[in-house]
């Protein structure tokens, strides 16, 4: 576990980091803020100085980056995987890749020199309000009312994205793709712009597929046949079946993670895109992180 002595602010960006959820807190994490990783063990002296370092910068810097804590004893097959060869060793993930690192304990003001070299700034610290529950829109009225945001102010380019994210919330998949095919660079790699060519992908690759039942047959037939559980695990998070779904990806994942240069493990990443329930995202992620470290 980190430093029992941590400062309040830093338990919130400080976790002890499993093979069970490296996956989802620390590779998927990054693709939105930096992740250090941390490699330590209680008997390694070095660590005990560098460690309170970086919990100390990880409540100053209030969330600008996470500090992920992997005890070497404790996850073997993690430090294995990054080739951990003497400790404390530290990552930097960024976007789901290591991008830089260093070894030893280091005085603050290198750690310091280190995030700064990277972009890593302290952000300002966040209030903690709860926030109001918006009552549920209705699909067809938002479109609507965002036609008319879109006409009043054409060049905005937020709006339309909004509109696109509507129109797929009522079928209107062709007409939401060429508005997010339209939309500038700097929106292209928005988190909703992805989900939302996540779902068109999902819908273009029904658009010729067997229906559910043929799917069923060609699996009870011959349980390898990929293909089919990809489309049938797809058709079924489409048709609001997510779990029975997420099932089948992930059976592809334990049969055979390099099919189709690795598929099960990127459609799996689209699926958890697409699934609102956040729940059932995190259990499904957690038993792909099982599967592949």
């Amino acid at each position: 576990m980190f430093s029992q002595t941590a400062a309040p602010d830093a338990a919130a960006h400080v976790f002890d980091a499993t093979t069970a959820t490296f996956e989802a807190e620390v590779l998927q994490k990054s693709l939105q803020t930096p992740v250090l990783v941390d490699f330590w063990a209680e008997w390694c002296g070095p660590c005990k100085t560098l460690g309170p370092i970086l919990e100390k910068l990880a409540a100053e810097f209030h969330g600008a980056f996470e500090l992920a804590k992997v005890d070497t004893e404790q996850e073997p097959q993690i430090a294995s995987a990054f080739q951990i060869r003497s400790i404390p060793t530290v990552f930097l993930v960024v976007g789901g890749q290591i991008v830089d690192g260093f070894q030893g304990a280091l005085p603050e003001g290198q750690v310091r020199q280190f995030l700064k070299h990277h972009g890593i700034e302290p952000a300002q610290p966040v209030e903690d309000v709860e926030p109001a529950a918006a009552p549920p829109v209705d699909p067809h009225a938002e479109v609507m009312r965002l036609r008319k945001a879109v006409e009043a102010e054409p060049d905005k380019a937020e709006l339309k994205l909004d509109l696109a994210l509507a129109l797929l919330q009522t079928g209107s998949a062709h007409e939401a793709e060429q508005l997010l095919d339209a939309l500038p660079a700097n929106l292209s790699t928005d988190d909703r712009t992805i989900r939302a060519r996540a779902r068109l992908g999902f819908a273009a690759l029904l658009k010729d597929a067997p229906p559910e039942q043929t799917l069923e047959a060609a699996i009870a037939t011959n349980g390898d046949d990929l293909r089919a559980r990809h489309l049938l695990g797809v058709r079924r998070i489409v048709a609001g079946d997510a779990e029975g779904g997420l099932e089948q990806l992930l059976e592809m994942l334990r049969r055979n993670r390099n099919f189709e240069d690795g598929l099960p493990r990127k459609v799996l990443i689209d699926a958890f895109r697409v699934v609102e329930d956040e729940d059932l995202v995190g259990r499904y992620r957690r038993k792909m992180s099982s599967l592949l470290f």
